[in-house]
């Protein structure tokens, strides 16, 4: 086979990329060795590719990228340029095969960055959908409180502050239909730790008679202070007293905060 039809039979690329087996390295060696020109061709091949990938260096790291281009160099102790006209069609076919892997990992990295974004995106509508939900839920209970104060049917008891807190007060909006209890404790001062405040239905006559109808549980997570306890329905006076965590069955009546009749 003459030099020519040998370097474009496309096994000198075949060998430079090592893929041929151990006897047609044999073969292509001896060829070289017998033949300057085959030598000069497997240089401008390994020329060649190490001129492509200087281009493209930025894709793989630069030790790895030093280690390849040395390891093509040593091979030959000189270095030719490549010669204009040998197999250009196959020197090109792998710039574009280098480029169209480049593009793919382009590709790629622009479909992974927007798949990110769509997670980022994601979670913002998730987080914007609990502020939303949390919004409404506040919304709904400021219309509920504002239907009690704003129900004509509800009878208004103010509390006033007694011994215990002179400066307490209180409201209580009670509708005597439904018989259903609202307490306006936004007067009152916290309470202290491990204490609540107990809310007591009056009887007045013939006796002092007081019902517990409920306490007024997590008063600090209740921005409004506006509590719904138990009904009632032939209550007198109410009075609100600051109780052990948990009520007691009876008033304390040192701890009596406010009361109002009717």
């Amino acid at each position: 086979m003459e030099s020519k039809e040998y370097i474009e039979s496309g096994i000198l690329e075949l060998y430079v990329y090592g893929l041929l087996n151990e006897a047609e390295n044999d073969e292509v060696n001896a060829m070289a060795n017998k033949n300057p020109e085959i030598k000069e061709e497997i240089i401008a091949i390994e020329k060649a590719i190490i001129n492509l990938s200087s281009s493209f260096s930025p894709f793989i790291s630069h030790s790895q990228f030093e280690k390849i281009k040395a390891e093509l160099e040593l091979k030959h102790s000189k270095v030719v340029q490549l010669k204009a006209g040998s197999n250009r069609a196959t020197y090109i076919g792998w710039a574009a095969a280098v480029l169209l892997l480049i593009g793919i990992g382009y590709q790629y990295t622009k479909l992974d960055a927007a798949h990110k974004e769509v997670a980022d995106i994601d979670k913002e509508k998730s987080k914007l959908e609990t502020t939303v939900a949390t919004l409404e839920a506040k919304n709904k209970a400021t219309e509920n409180i504002l239907n009690v104060v704003r129900d004509d049917a509800n009878t208004v008891v103010a509390l006033a502050g007694q011994a215990a807190a002179p400066t307490a007060k209180a409201k209580i909006y009670w509708n005597k239909q439904t018989q259903k209890v609202y307490v306006d404790a936004s007067g009152l001062p916290t309470p202290p730790e491990g204490k609540e405040y107990q809310i007591w239905s009056l009887k007045l006559q013939p006796q002092l008679t007081p019902t517990s109808i409920g306490m007024l549980a997590d008063f600090n997570s209740n921005n409004s202070k506006v509590f719904a306890v138990e009904k009632t329905g032939d209550a007198e006076a109410f009075g609100i007293t600051l109780e052990p965590k948990g009520g007691s069955p009876t008033p304390t009546m040192e701890q009596l905060y406010a009361l109002g009749k009717i």
